[in-house]
């Protein structure tokens, strides 16, 4: 086995011994599901940042950059505005203080959109799961050779333990190595390989000016296409608000936030052009090459970078920390991913319908059940795509589409309505549904995933204007409580409501 192999076996036993140390602090569901509510301002900065980077980013949004150039920065821009946009939002939704966004969508609608909210929650984030399995499938098929199904089996066994382990407290604690490593091992691989290449003359002289064009040659159509998934995903984005309840104060919430929009744009955007000179060297390479990388390949970019690096002016230390920012980003996603909607499950299904009165343990006890349930569905939905691009495209629309127009509407309009929110919720989860499914079973696509949010969140949002505009407003007591500054518990509303 080489060298890679073992650093990467050593970095994730490292994670596992500190989830399993952790796990013994774990004592209720607060400290399971929201880490105790204590997360200081840098825990948060850490696993927030962690979380958005994953594969979506370290391999679907690479490789897109190596096909498309810096355009790619739409489909990471539309994540910056959104949270630019969340930080107006952050104080608030840590003082309402609940645990998962489908009790929020409760308290502002009913217990349908709840169960709504919690299906798109469960599907969009199970398939997430799934490509980061699938991408340690392609860090252990790199670094030793293993079959790349092998290596899916042994990423989704080492991330459903994990999870089941400690939950939000061992994720928390984790990731600011995570985040650590990652940072790192981008921002010293980029000018390396940028200075090795030929700099700036083989920018201008070597690579197609196209690569470097704001909209690389695409329309408006194409750029809202790529935009509005992650700007959507962004704002209604379950592990982000999950992760807002486990800050320590509203302050930490808010002060995390501008952290977060700062690292995420200039990771991503490393990360996008180390992608683009990277694969400009391996994919001009004679295809006998051991290190040649062919375009239907070019989501592999950073990982083959970081296996290849010396050949592009990376030293072998920096090759190594490469591939456990690629580890620490495809681990930290999982997880966190996994663990949100086994809280929906947990939280909004089984403790608010079937068992009201479990007790602590037991709440803990089902959702490691869960986790690990999901985890073997994520495992199963990986049949279903082609690449992680068209997963994350699908995941990134449910969400866009399905929760984040009733959500946004609940804090923002106070003219939305129940039946508007829960008929928006039911509409983008369906339109997007039919869509994935038919683009699967027929021999030609209805719509390109780069573009099915358009038809999925346009057609959310208008039946959320329409039918909260012909039904009657909903009581004041029942938007109030996201205007105030009183913070406003669940069980109140619900015991009301009997």
């Amino acid at each position: 086995m080489s060298i890679f192999f073992w650093v990467v076996i050593g970095y994730l036993i490292l994670l596992m011994t500190i989830s399993v140390i952790k796990s013994r602090a774990i004592k209720n569901q607060d400290d399971f599901m929201v880490a105790g509510r204590k997360v200081p301002t840098y825990k948060l900065v850490g696993t927030l940042l962690c979380t958005w980077l994953g594969s979506g980013t370290l391999l679907a949004g690479a490789g897109f950059a190596a096909r498309v150039g810096i355009s790619e920065l739409w489909l990471a821009a539309g994540a910056w505005i959104g949270i630019i946009i969340v930080f107006f939002l952050a104080a608030k939704v840590r003082r309402i203080a609940q645990y998962t966004v489908p009790d929020i969508l409760e308290l502002r609608y009913n217990k349908w959109a709840r169960i709504l909210g919690t299906l798109v929650i469960v599907i969009a984030y199970v398939t997430i799961v799934g490509y980061q399995f699938r991408g340690g499938g392609m860090v252990l098929n790199l670094v030793a050779g293993i079959p790349e199904w092998q290596g899916v089996l042994l990423t989704a066994a080492f991330i459903i333990t994990f999870t089941a382990f400690a939950g939000m407290l061992s994720i928390v604690s984790v990731d600011i190595i995570n985040g650590a490593v990652i940072t790192v091992a981008v921002l010293v691989a980029l000018p390396l390989v940028f200075f090795n290449l030929g700099g700036f003359e083989y920018a201008t002289t070597q690579l197609d000016p196209q690569l470097f064009s704001v909209t690389g040659g695409h329309d408006w159509i194409w750029i809202m296409g790529v935009f509005f998934p992650t700007f959507l995903l962004l704002m209604g984005e379950s592990n982000m608000y999950q992760k807002f309840y486990s800050a320590k104060s509203e302050k930490s919430a808010k002060t995390a936030v501008v952290w977060w929009v700062i690292g995420t744009i200039i990771i991503e955007t490393a990360i996008a052009t180390l992608a683009i000179f990277a694969f400009s060297h391996f994919n001009s390479l004679s295809p006998d090459s051991i290190s040649f990388l062919s375009e239907e390949n070019s989501e592999r970019i950073i990982l083959h970078t970081a296996r290849y690096a010396v050949e592009v002016g990376v030293p072998l230390i920096g090759g190594l920390f490469l591939i456990c920012a690629g580890v620490a980003i495809i681990t930290s996603t999982g997880n966190s991913f996994l663990l949100t909607p086994s809280t929906n499950l947990t939280r909004d299904i089984y403790q608010r319908f079937i068992n009201p009165q479990a007790d602590e343990k037991r709440i803990v006890f089902f959702q490691r059940m869960m986790v690990v349930v999901l985890g073997c569905v994520a495992w199963l939905l990986l049949t279903q795509f082609r690449t992680i691009l068209d997963m994350a495209f699908t995941a990134y629309t449910m969400i866009g589409a399905g929760l984040t127009p009733a959500l946004l509407a609940a804090f923002l309009w106070k003219r939305v309505t129940t039946a508007g929110g829960v008929a928006s919720i039911a509409t983008g989860m369906s339109v997007t549904l039919l869509i994935t499914v038919l683009n699967r079973v027929l021999a030609e696509p209805v719509i390109s995933t780069e573009y099915i949010v358009l038809p999925s969140a346009g057609a959310s949002i208008l039946v959320l204007i329409v039918v909260s505009l012909l039904t009657q407003p909903d009581p004041k007591e029942k938007w109030s409580k996201f205007y105030e500054e009183d913070e406003v518990s669940l069980d109140d509303i619900i015991n009301e409501d009997n």
